[in-house]
């Protein structure tokens, strides 16, 4: 009983130090959904940048997004990992990115891609801005290959820690400031 019980500590801790959970979240960082032959068109394949806001995307051959460049402080992040990020006034920034999601229909030439950040941390000077996102990314792609106008559909909560404001939950305008139109074009390394 008590070669068991240590054996199933010593797992646990393995697990919980890195050793199970950085792999199972590196294999399904990215869930990718294809339909009809369910293989990702390789014109896809590469980095495609945004016209505004900082936004880039890198398209692997099986569909998965090896990295993105986010709005949040133009920080490049990778899905299921954090980033830290040192600041120009001192300080960090600290960006933990969630599960992505690539979804692609043949027939429409329709690419949807959810970047998901669980929790973000960034220090302005002696201000804190934190909160999570969730952003959508919406749009048919070019006949060429080359172009993919997006409806970008944002869902934030930002925490805002002044002195003045601790705690401040900063509120959202209206839901027409949560969608703007984008435009991606392929950009050839």
């Amino acid at each position: 009983m008590k070669r068991s019980f240590l054996l199933l500590l010593c797992f646990l801790s393995v697990c919980l130090t890195g050793g199970c959970h950085n792999q199972a979240s590196k294999e399904s960082a990215v869930e990718v959904i294809i339909d009809d032959d369910g293989q990702f068109p390789d014109f896809l394949v590469g980095r495609w940048k945004a016209d505004q806001g900082g936004w880039e995307f890198v398209f692997e051959p099986d569909g998965t997004i090896s990295s993105a460049v986010v709005s949040i402080g133009r920080v490049k992040l990778k899905p299921g990992q954090t980033t830290l990020v040192p600041m120009k006034l001192g300080g960090q920034s600290i960006y933990e990115a969630g599960r992505w999601t690539v979804q692609y229909s043949h027939a429409q030439r329709e690419l949807i891609v959810e970047i998901v950040i669980d929790n973000f941390y960034v220090e302005l000077g002696e201000n804190v801005l934190r909160g999570k996102t969730r952003d959508f990314f919406v749009g048919s792609v070019s006949e060429d290959g080359q172009l993919w106008p997006v409806e970008r559909i944002s869902f934030p909560e930002y925490i805002a820690d002044t002195k003045k404001n601790p705690n401040y939950k900063l509120p959202l305008e209206s839901s027409e400031n949560a969608r703007e139109s984008l435009l991606f074009q392929k950009v050839l390394e």
